[in-house]
């Protein structure tokens, strides 16, 4: 119970607690969404990709199947309107699937075994430990889309699972992101080519919370993976972001 509350506690800390990082988040998201815009935030955490969508003017519909976390979703935003949430995972098609979590570390927990194997044998993941699963409802961006309607970005953070939550989604969306982790390169490579089989993308990096862009252009696919290259070398994640250039 101790490692949980700790591991909640220092989640609220990084995602709310750095006002700096807010506004450059604000500027980020200001390129991909308006007033009344729809935004799903798959893997949506603690809130921290909510609250700044909603002082954009957006609705959000918040993924998340953490048990500690929907408690804390639903404190800071049950009452909103303009925000739903819905506690389930997402993956390629509906049912059920183990969640793996990390009391410590919420931020870790996934449905991906492979995941778990691969990150493993990075140091930065040597104080890492999965203590504990739970059974989670799964829908698909298919059926997330034809219950709310097609979002005009899209952010995927599921560690790992970010290929089946993307072979779900049959809808270009304008904008959308996906984690990329130097030690899951080829996952990453995977989920470029499913977005790039929806429609005419272009893309940039944002790395480890920073809310920069890397490039000071924006990419194609082949483009975006040589910029990957230059991060891969020092495991540095962060974010890939996409954006529709033909609708």
């Amino acid at each position: 119970m101790l490692a949980r509350a700790w591991g909640i506690t220092r989640s609220l800390a990084v995602y709310h607690g750095q006002p700096a990082k807010h506004r450059r988040a604000r500027q980020l998201y200001g390129q991909f969404l308006s007033p009344g815009d729809l935004a799903f935030d798959i893997g949506a955490h603690v809130g921290g990709r909510v609250r700044t969508w909603r002082r954009l003017g957006a609705r959000v519909v918040a993924v998340e199947p953490q048990p500690d976390c929907l408690r804390v979703l639903r404190l800071g935003f049950g009452r909103d309107a303009d925000v739903v949430i819905e506690p389930t995972a997402v993956g390629a098609r509906s049912g059920s699937a183990r969640l793996e979590l990390s009391s410590a570390t919420p931020t870790v927990s996934t449905m991906s075994s492979s995941w778990i194997e691969s990150v493993t044998a990075d140091p930065s993941f040597a104080g890492v430990r999965w203590d504990r699963s739970v059974e989670v409802p799964v829908v698909t961006l298919d059926d997330l889309i034809a219950r709310h309607g097609v979002p005009a970005f899209c952010k995927v953070d599921v560690e790992g699972f970010e290929v089946d939550v993307l072979s779900g989604l049959s809808h270009p969306v304008r904008g959308l992101s996906f984690e990329y982790l130097p030690p899951a390169h080829d996952a990453a490579l995977a989920s470029l080519d499913l977005v790039e089989q929806l429609g005419a993308y272009r893309y940039n990096y944002s790395p480890v919370e920073t809310m920069r862009f890397a490039s000071e252009s924006w990419l194609d696919a082949a483009g975006l993976v040589r910029l990957l290259e230059t991060y891969r070398p020092a495991g540095r994640s962060g974010d890939v972001y996409a954006r529709l250039s033909v609708s």
